[in-house]
């Protein structure tokens, strides 16, 4: 019997290489998972062919970006971003993008690429995709942002561009009148299929019906076809057990203070601006108000690891729902 197993199967046990960064020191979190069926987990990667891109999708502290290093280490390619916080330059510890070390394994791309300051989205994320150079081994996509990955294998409508003034008007009565105000005036078809607790992806839907007059759903009807099949991939999603991702989830932020988070958000407080997708980044807005003298650290790190526990279930809610056809990896 295949390891792998047909689409939407599920492993019983993926114990990958748990090292984002950065590194805790001293409290073994760098630590190999172990669990029965490890051994499983290199019978997985060994057939793995070599030839076709990998996907990997999971919710945040999973371990996603140690398997497309051991994945790449072993079998060579390049591992490319599909988180749509890793994208920002001005974030590196509190993303957990890679650091040089994992940089020097294997090449990165579309890490850090964009200005803190930009406004970007899954469509220019696409185009960047698209203009990836075709030598240099076969890719490595690994990332939690969910919208970036059915984009990549469903296709994404090329919607207009939205006026700016547009975009402030939305972002005028999301904070005077809330997301309910805004989720009110779009259709049941979109209303159905975005995260209707993400303020982003209901700014977005509202911006877009706003300019077009067309609901998301109706513009991705039309979308052209993907850059990437499933058919013609290997998809793999992380299915992490809730209680054993909290625990990591928890350990992680701790390492990523201990690492420098802090200082991190130091850097960017004199432009910060939380309307700006990059502010969206896990933990900011905590450790900003720390700053700021309206929390102390102890609250700032609690709370930021309660948003963060938040996200992963918002990531598990949008993969059961959008991403049924992946061969899912059942950790620990």
């Amino acid at each position: 019997m295949p390891v792998i197993g047909p689409v939407g199967s599920v492993m019983t046990c993926l114990a990958p290489l748990l090292t984002p960064f950065p590194r805790a020191q001293d409290d073994g979190w760098q630590a190999n998972v172990q669990c029965a069926g490890d051994s499983l987990r290199h019978e997985i990667l060994n057939s793995l062919s070599a030839e076709l891109p990998v996907l990997i999708a999971g919710p945040t502290a999973s371990g996603k970006s140690s398997l497309a290093l051991e994945i790449a280490s072993r079998q060579g390619g390049k591992i490319v971003n599909a988180d749509a916080l890793q994208v920002f330059a001005n974030w590196r510890i509190l993303t957990a993008r890679p650091g040089p070390e994992e940089e020097a394994v294997a090449p990165h791309l579309l890490y850090g690429h964009v200005h803190g300051d930009s406004r970007h989205s899954v469509g220019e994320w696409l185009r960047d995709f698209a203009t990836l150079p075709s030598e240099g081994g076969r890719l490595i996509v690994v990332g939690g942002t969910g919208l970036y990955l059915t984009a990549l294998t469903q296709g994404l409508a090329n919607i207009p561009h939205i006026p700016e003034e547009l975009r402030v008007e939305a972002r005028g009565r999301l904070r005077s009148e809330g997301i309910s105000a805004l989720l009110t005036d779009l259709d049941e078809a979109t209303r159905s299929r975005i995260d209707t607790a993400n303020p982003v992806r209901v700014l977005r839907a509202w911006e877009v019906w706003r300019a077009t007059g067309r609901g998301m759903t109706a513009w991705q009807e039309d979308a052209p076809d993907p850059l990437i099949s499933l058919g013609t991939a290997q998809p793999l999603l992380f299915d992490a057990d809730r209680d054993w991702l909290g625990h990591r989830i928890d350990r992680r932020f701790d390492a990523m203070v201990r690492g420098g988070a802090v200082e991190e958000v130091r850097g960017n407080l004199a432009r910060w601006d939380p309307d700006l997708p990059s502010s969206k980044a896990i933990g900011a807005r905590e450790l900003v108000e720390h700053l700021r003298g309206k929390r102390d650290l102890e609250d700032a790190v609690s709370a930021a690891k309660t948003a963060t526990r938040r996200y992963a279930k918002r990531q598990r809610t949008w993969f059961r729902a959008r991403m049924g056809d992946w061969r899912r990896l059942k950790i620990p």
